[in-house]
């Protein structure tokens, strides 16, 4: 399984409600984090089915800022 970091902008629990149903569909519900006291607000998403382009741009849908570390 592969690990992808991205620094992003979700930097709630707000935030990380926004994201989750989509987070939830496309990485699978126990694949994803963000560490919102992270200065960066990492998220972490471990998967072999999605690649980083996937994940940016939904993110990116849902009007947060993200790249990949």
């Amino acid at each position: 399984m592969e690990t992808l970091k991205f620094k992003t902008t979700i930097n709630c629990g707000g935030c990380i409600s926004t994201v989750t149903p989509t987070l939830n569909k496309i990485a699978g519900t126990d694949n994803w984090n963000v560490d919102i006291n992270s200065v960066d607000k990492i998220l972490t998403i471990h998967t072999n089915q999605i690649t980083p382009k996937q994940i940016q741009e939904a993110v990116q849908s849902l009007g947060f800022q993200i790249s990949q570390l």
